[in-house]
């Protein structure tokens, strides 16, 4: 039996952190990493104004990308825990995971205080 990763977004501890394992400066790369394409970055974004969940349909003419590509960015960025995933029927459908978000933002806050 093959053991899931934590999606980064769950790993991750605020880079304000005094020390930071080994893990957590992988999940934190990771996290990181997928946000570090631009189309993704616009995923995000048009998620972010969504009222409700997209279909992968939608987002390709937005993007002035193929359906396999969009799909590619998708699954990243679910793989990062920052999306949520919904099947109905043959399409797929994406929102934002508010949670990860939120950790998203705790982990850039570098304004000090207590982790």
């Amino acid at each position: 039996m093959t053991e899931t990763p934590t999606p980064a977004a769950q790993c991750c501890a605020p880079l304000r952190a005094p020390t930071l394992s080994d893990a957590e400066t992988a999940a934190t790369a990771a996290l990181f990493k997928a946000l570090s394409d631009p189309h993704r970055v616009r995923i995000v974004n048009l998620l972010a104004v969504a009222d409700e969940a997209v279909c992968v349909c939608d987002l390709t003419g937005p993007l002035s990308l193929s359906q396999p590509t969009v799909s590619h960015h998708l699954k990243k960025l679910v793989a990062a825990g920052l999306l949520d995933r919904e099947r109905r029927g043959t399409w797929a459908y994406y929102s934002l995971n508010r949670t990860a978000l939120r950790r998203l933002a705790d982990v850039a806050d570098l304004r000090g205080g207590t982790p």
